[in-house]
């Protein structure tokens, strides 16, 4: 009598194989959605550290943080020769060591979630809390010396309170405690900038 023989065939599937083959069905992901995070059914990111759940608030506040923060160290730079008091550039220095490694790390998130780090439809001309306007940022390139100082505290005080109210805003409404956590700092690390900033604007 012939039998039949099943062979039970090893699994070694990875969770990354089975998360990238289901990630090749997801078509452009969460790029369009808003910050309201209601609707948004909760992703699983496939590489790096990155592995917690994640959603549209996550998504939405790293694609504007990211450029956010490129404008804040955009500004930090002008104060390098143009600020005529040590604070300031010191300050400065602070805020480009603290805001361009999380720059860095958000860029990797949004890779691993397979998200574009650049929204669809862009970010609407800046339209982000304590964004800075193109004339803003030429008022500020044509100052210098006291003049500058003032003006940089002035600007770097709404920019930094804008990055406060998103940071906020993902903190209740995100799913992802790497965001959260990463949230938190940023708002812990910018009120006290903000503090010491005041000094300048009298």
């Amino acid at each position: 009598m012939n039998r039949t023989v099943v062979r039970r065939v090893p699994l070694p599937v990875t969770v990354t194989a089975v998360l990238a083959l289901a990630a090749g069905c997801g078509g452009d992901g969460m790029g369009g959605m808003d910050h309201d995070s209601g609707s948004a059914a909760q992703t699983t990111a496939t590489a790096g550290s990155s592995s917690a759940a994640f959603n549209a608030a996550d998504v939405s506040f790293a694609q504007n943080m990211i450029v956010h923060h490129r404008q804040a160290v955009e500004m930090a730079d002008l104060a390098a020769t143009r600020a005529a008091g040590a604070e300031i550039r010191t300050l400065a220095a602070q805020i480009k060591a603290a805001q361009q490694p999380e720059i860095d790390t958000m860029t990797g998130w949004l890779t691993a979630w397979g998200q574009p780090v650049e929204p669809a439809g862009g970010h609407g001309g800046h339209s982000m809390p304590g964004m800075m306007s193109t004339a803003d940022m030429d008022t500020l390139k044509a100052a210098n010396g006291a003049a500058f100082d003032t003006q940089f505290a002035r600007m770097m005080i709404d920019h930094h309170n804008g990055a406060i109210d998103m940071a906020r805003e993902v903190q209740r409404n995100g799913s992802s405690p790497e965001v959260r956590k990463l949230a938190a700092d940023i708002e812990k690390t910018q009120q006290a900038e903000v503090t010491a900033l005041r000094r300048f604007v009298g």
